[in-house]
């Protein structure tokens, strides 16, 4: 288009130039002047400079490629609810498959029952994660109160039963018997007292329980829902320890309330600042994806806290201090000395898990 202008007007100076039988510039621009720009060239100019300003019409499928981005951000927004009910369903059968394996594997080579022993062998991996597996297995959930007493009754007599078998049942099964009913009352019982731990604070509710609640702080895109998930599990976490707290050592109200403070407040005021210091300092999208990492280190700083708040009276009291097999070394003596290790290396596994 350019080129097409400076040609036309090439040829239109020549022919003034031939009417005015002269060459000079000036007298050329006069004639210009005062014949004005023809027609041919104004409509040309014009219809370049419109073409130049004129917007771009968008290229085809561009406008549904925008409507299906903006749709997509609009769904990430919200919280995954069908996706995070497969997660936990496959948890769920993950561990309890688990846990089923270790133990059918292990059936023909359960060693002597112990109630102050372990069926599994501490000193290796394998036997660490074979009872932490078993542990954690939620099918022991479904137990009932009265079989979870039978239970706790039959272990209580196991010396009747090992000595008096069954006809039928040899002495492998038997220790078989006694190791899972040893398991499934420690599972609903507390070891100290006696009494039935709620099903969302035993070891064994952790995955079906407090997975749900991980998930949303997790997916919570907004400062208000990430405070009030926040909230949700540590008075889950300060229940949990509670519930299986070392009974040896009294617990005051004060103390419980004091933990559950420190916990909730320390969880809501790291997430709450970092949530504010990531939407002031990010773009909007780039906020929203930074806010599903403020969970972590506010749940590593309120658990922590809540351990050792809950723990620390064990330090002033000090512990029990007890051989491999259970047994007390020194008879109604305690030592704060092996309490405070307790209680730090328990926070510091807490942090670190």
């Amino acid at each position: 288009m350019t080129m097409s202008i400076r040609m036309a007007a090439s040829r239109y100076c020549s022919s003034i130039a031939r009417a005015t039988g002269t060459h000079d510039c000036i007298a050329i621009n006069k004639c210009v002047q005062k014949r004005g720009t023809p027609t041919s060239l104004r409509f040309r100019s014009k219809s370049n400079t419109a073409d130049a300003s004129a917007p771009k019409a968008p290229p085809p499928g561009a406008a549904s490629k925008e409507a299906a981005v903006e749709a997509t951000s609009e769904s990430s927004e919200s919280v995954p609810i069908g996706t995070t009910l497969v997660a936990m369903t496959l948890a769920i059968a993950t561990v309890s498959a688990g846990a089923s394996l270790a133990e059918n594997a292990t059936a023909s080579m359960v060693p002597k029952f112990d109630p102050k022993a372990q069926r599994f062998d501490q000193s290796t991996f394998i036997g660490r994660l074979s009872k932490m597996l078993l542990a954690c297995d939620p099918s022991l959930l479904l137990c009932s109160d009265g079989e979870v007493r039978r239970c706790k009754a039959m272990v209580d007599d196991y010396e009747h039963h090992i000595n008096n078998l069954p006809a039928g049942v040899n002495e492998t099964e038997m220790n078989r018997k006694l190791w899972e009913a040893q398991r499934v009352s420690s599972a609903a019982l507390h070891p100290d007292t006696g009494d039935t731990i709620p099903h969302p604070f035993r070891m064994s509710g952790y995955v079906p329980f407090n997975g749900p609640i991980c998930v949303a702080m997790v997916a919570s895109q907004s400062t208000s829902a990430l405070l009030f998930w926040g909230w949700v599990n540590q008075s889950q976490n300060a229940l949990v320890n509670y519930y299986n707290r070392n009974a040896a050592s009294e617990m005051t109200n004060e103390t419980l309330m004091k933990s559950y403070a420190a916990a909730v407040g320390s969880a809501l005021t790291v997430a709450f600042g970092l949530a504010t210091f990531i939407q002031r300092r990010y773009s909007p999208a780039q906020a929203k994806n930074l806010l599903r990492w403020v969970a972590f280190p506010s749940s590593v700083v309120a658990s922590s806290l809540n351990c050792y708040i809950v723990r620390s009276p064990e330090i002033d009291t000090g512990i029990p201090l007890v051989n491999k097999d259970g047994d007390e070394v020194l008879p109604n003596e305690t030592s704060k000395i092996a309490a405070e290790r307790g209680v730090n290396s328990t926070t510091f596994s807490r942090a670190l898990l």
